[in-house]
């Protein structure tokens, strides 16, 4: 049964921190923005994504040592206060930039102990994750295409104050659903340091090649395909048929999430990785009908398809590694993961516009769908990636034998 009460609270606390996270982002554009300009806008988003970066590996280390719940759980206090803070500093004048920065820090640091918590989690509320994963997958798509519209109504109507305070708010509600979690067992203590934890983090993410070769591919992907879509498809878009298109462009690309999620809920595949690298031979038409100048209904299609393309392969990617990687060792390999995929992100977004000023925008994009297209051969040419099987479900321990919460 999927809809127990443990999974019902996980699931209305992804849903609703992947909304605040949504809100965030906008809330940073336009309130920081409106004070400080795009150079304060800049400052803020990498005072985030870089102490982000920095403690992510050690995230899935502590995630493992002392169980995904608390670390989660903490992680959701730290960005409410921080959060209240910038509404505080909001309702009463005008922050200094200096405090929207630290928050900022705080915030990263404080996804970097939430994320790798993510997968450790999943398998102690729900023996059948590939469903569980498609359902999270569904709401939070629908999040993230609610969170960036909610943010620019509160900050048009209302200002940054409240716009902030509502976005502390969800990390409130993400928290108390955490704390509602009940989980039998603790986590068995490893009697080593840290860093001894993060180097068989290391040797366990390296020994799988179906885990790191995916990862080498996402390196390429941030750095020639993920980074420069955003900045140079917003400038390409909206320069050509103005601001509203590209936000219907992102509005596709929820919708297409949607779509993608329903389709994964529907189909099992016995090898989940090749079927979700097939699907993400629809990525690239995207960036496609960007550089080609396509006309707005093309655009949302394309949108759609690669919504649909990376929701799909998504939950394929998630419900293999929560179902082929030990417990003791899923959020450390998580933490290498998304510090793996994530890394080279910022590279790519930081190159899209000088590359683009040398040979035009258009080659750019047109370079990403080549690479998009060899990067999906790549993975169904991987045996260990082509060849990786949907394992057995593991069943959830009974709650009912212990009193003890994770």
């Amino acid at each position: 049964m999927l809809w127990t009460g443990n999974f019902l609270r996980y699931f209305l606390a992804r849903t609703v921190s992947v909304y605040g996270d949504a809100m965030l982002v906008v809330a940073s554009a336009l309130a920081v923005g409106h004070l400080y300009g795009a150079t304060g806008v800049g400052l803020v988003l990498a005072a985030y994504t870089v102490p982000f970066l920095a403690s992510i590996l050690f995230g899935g280390v502590f995630a493992d040592r002392i169980g995904a719940r608390p670390l989660m759980l903490g992680a959701d206090v730290v960005r409410l206060l921080a959060q209240s803070a910038v509404a505080v500093a909001f309702f009463t004048g005008t922050p200094h930039l200096w405090l929207l920065i630290v928050c900022s820090a705080v915030s990263g640091i404080s996804a970097a102990a939430f994320q790798p918590g993510v997968n450790g989690i999943m398998p102690l509320v729900t023996d059948d994750l590939h469903r569980a994963n498609a359902t999270i997958k569904i709401a939070t798509s629908i999040a993230q295409l609610l969170g960036p519209a909610t943010a620019g109504l509160l900050f048009g109507f209302l200002g940054a104050a409240p716009l902030y305070a509502a976005d502390a708010a969800t990390f409130a509600v993400s928290g108390l659903c955490l704390a509602g979690l009940r989980l039998r067992g603790t986590p068995a203590a490893t009697g080593s340091s840290p860093l001894r934890d993060l180097v068989e983090g290391w040797h366990g993410f390296r020994s799988r090649t179906w885990i790191w070769s995916v990862i080498l591919v996402w390196i390429v992907y941030g750095v020639l395909l993920f980074g420069p879509l955003i900045p140079l498809g917003s400038v390409l878009i909206s320069g050509r048929l103005g601001a509203p298109a590209y936000g219907w462009t992102e509005s596709g690309l929820a919708a297409g999430a949607i779509v993608g999620g329903l389709l994964a809920l529907r189909l099992r595949p016995g090898r989940p990785l090749a079927a979700g690298a097939v699907a993400m031979f629809g990525y690239g038409l995207l960036p496609l009908a960007i550089a080609l100048h396509a006309g707005l209904p093309v655009l949302l299609g394309a949108a759609a398809v690669n919504g649909a393309a990376w929701s799909f392969w998504s939950v394929m990617w998630q419900t293999s590694v929560q179902t082929n990687v030990p417990p003791s060792m899923l959020n450390r390999i998580t933490s290498y993961e998304v510090f793996g995929s994530d890394g080279s992100l910022p590279i790519g977004q930081a190159l899209a516009g000088p590359v683009a000023a040398l040979v035009g925008a258009e080659a750019v994009l047109g370079s990403s769908v080549a690479v998009s297209v060899l990067g999906c051969v790549a993975l169904l040419l991987i045996p260990a990636v082509r060849g990786l099987r949907r394992a057995a479900p593991r069943s959830v321990p009974d709650q009912s034998l212990s009193t003890q919460t994770q």
